[in-house]
């Protein structure tokens, strides 16, 4: 007897390397991957041949964040079990980290589809892959087939949820797809993001100190020589920014899968030639009063062009995607980040509601003061999402609802009764909601926790590729290496069909088949198979073997998913 590191007792030298991998599974579901690598490591040096080692010892890499450590126990589990669904789908979530092969991922993902489409995991992989890429529509479908065979699925229910958000992935500018790495595209999205932003103020900024100068100090033409100055000192942050790009072939590609990425440096270039433009007619010596409006409009864009996108952006966020059937997948899921995501999209729900009931008094004040009372209508989709994810927890959450409500009761009462106090009391709290969003989010970003933004909602992504393998014991063992007879099962086009086969078993638990060439052929198309063989010594008993057959050399290498084993009637079973 003796105590291993995860303080676990036993008489370890009697484990066998099965023991050892259910011991690695739930170190692992305990949070303790470096105990769990030991554990797996154990199991893989007993039974060398054993494909299921290798992937949990590539799973305890990926928890501790080794992910190039993960990828080798990942090709090796693969090259043990050609036909392994969990393998395959364990080496498609660690090749999705590394840059370069992300073709390979979506490759094995796929086969491990084919290999078990009754099996939910492949699907919600083939999801992540696509979410990932920016693939909504295609990610959502997965989804659903995933929730189809399992509608429990955690991750699946809580991934649907970002697809119909049209959630943004992480490095919305780079394509998991491309051979480079993503720290050198971030670098790039960062120097792009630092010149767009220090163009933009510079610019501001010098727009209203020459107008400042011109206007209340006379200082005309000194104002318009340092303005002339601001534009050539331009040149050098260009130059700084444009060497740490360090990946151009990459960048138009970068600002068209990012739009804001590329709106951002695209305005920075607007400002720019309209603060040149405001300059040049500034120092025209008698402008056209006709002009007058182009030049101020200049000084707009250049000042005001900033906060315009910010605040079109903002309405875009918040207008994008379905949040209430989002919502109403996401509340189904009991896992952490469900929760969080949840109280995300409350608060775009919110947003959306708070938009239209502006929208909506706007109106009303200019045209018609009646109009307002649809505003009562308005938060109906708000309140009955609220109720549906019981968020009781956030009392910000609950504070802005309550003062939205009270918006709307107010405004339509002033359109109603030409109260001019409803109508203030109602803008008011419309007011007073913006004021508790932008506290919430003030204290989020002050304590580093989640915010009522879209940056906040999270992707569920649980561990993939443990499930334990399926054993030969001794007897199904015994069964295959003496049956006198053993009879392939496959489909082809014409339906279900059986061939006589010769089988092997080898030290890994896969059997080896040679069978006919017709055989052959149609397990390429669809390698679900199932081998029978029944009892060489006194034939009482038969056994099926379900699995995946793919071709090796001259053989047919069979990976298990299922042994049934069963007894032929007879007068033994009255004995």
């Amino acid at each position: 007897m003796g105590t291993d590191a995860s303080g676990t007792k036993g008489n370890f030298s009697d484990w066998s390397s099965r023991e050892w991998c259910d011991e690695a599974l739930t170190r692992l579901n305990a949070g303790r991957p470096e105990s769990a690598l030991d554990a797996a490591r154990r199991a893989a040096d007993l039974e060398p041949a054993a494909e299921w080692p290798q992937r949990l010892i590539s799973l305890a890499h990926e928890r501790l964040g080794r992910d190039a450590d993960a990828v080798p126990a990942a090709e090796r589990a693969v090259d043990l079990g050609r036909g392994s669904w969990p393998a395959r789908l364990r080496l498609a979530a660690v090749l999705r980290r590394v840059p370069g092969r992300w073709a390979e991922a979506v490759e094995h993902a796929t086969l491990a589809r084919k290999f078990a489409p009754e099996e939910p995991g492949p699907e919600v992989m083939l999801g992540d892959l696509a979410l990932l890429r920016g693939e909504h529509a295609r990610a959502e479908r997965s989804y659903r087939t995933a929730l189809a065979l399992d509608p429990g699925d955690p991750q699946a229910r809580v991934n649907l949820g970002l697809a119909l958000l049209r959630w943004d992935r992480p490095r919305p500018h780079h394509d998991p797809a491309w051979p480079v790495d993503p720290r050198d595209t971030g670098r790039a999205r960062r120097a792009l993001e630092v010149w767009s932003r220090q163009v933009r103020l510079v610019v501001a900024l010098a727009t209203v100190a020459v107008a400042a100068c011109a206007l209340f100090l006379d200082w005309g033409v000194q104002a318009q020589i340092g303005g002339f100055a601001m534009l050539v000192l331009l040149a050098p942050l260009t130059v700084r920014q444009a060497r740490r790009v360090g990946v151009w072939p990459y960048a138009r590609a970068m600002l068209c899968r990012d739009p804001w990425l590329g709106v951002s440096v695209a305005s920075a270039a607007l400002a720019v030639a309209a603060y040149a433009a405001w300059l040049l007619l500034g120092a025209v010596p008698a402008l056209p009063s006709s002009l007058d409006p182009v030049w101020a409009g200049l000084a707009g864009i250049v000042v005001l062009g900033w906060p315009a996108l910010a605040a079109v952006r903002a309405l875009a966020e918040t207008w994008r995607g379905r949040p209430l059937l989002a919502l109403a997948e996401t509340v189904r899921a009991t896992e952490r980040t469900a929760r969080r995501n949840a109280g995300v999209t409350l608060w775009i729900v919110l947003g959306r509601t708070w938009s239209v009931l502006v929208a909506l008094a706007g109106v009303a004040l200019v045209l018609e003061p009646r109009a307002a009372v649809a505003a009562l209508a308005v938060p109906y989709p708000m309140v009955r999402g609220y109720l549906r994810a019981r968020r009781g927890g956030d009392r910000w959450l609950a504070t802005a609802t309550g003062l939205v409500l009270l918006s709307a009761a107010a405004c339509a009462a002033g359109g109603l009764l030409g109260s001019a106090w409803a109508w203030r009391i109602g803008l008011g709290a419309l007011g007073a909601a913006a004021v508790v969003f932008a506290a919430r989010a003030v204290r989020a970003w002050w304590r580093g926790g989640p915010g009522p933004w879209r940056a906040s909602l999270l992707m569920c992504d649980l561990p993939m590729g443990a499930e334990p393998s399926v054993a030969l014991d001794s007897e199904v063992r015994q069964t295959f290496s003496y049956a006198r007879s053993i009879v392939l099962s496959y489909g082809d086009a014409l339906g279900p069909r059986v061939a006589g086969a010769v089988a092997s078993v080898t030290s890994s638990g896969e059997l080896r088949l040679i069978a006919e060439t017709e055989a052959w052929e149609a397990i390429e198309e669809d390698p679900r198979v199932a081998v029978f063989a029944t009892d060489p010594l006194q034939r009482r008993f038969w056994v099926e073997v379900r699995g995946i057959a793919l071709a090796d050399s001259d053989v047919l290498r069979v990976t298990p998913k299922q042994v049934l084993v069963g007894e032929f009637p007879g007068r033994h079973q009255r004995r």
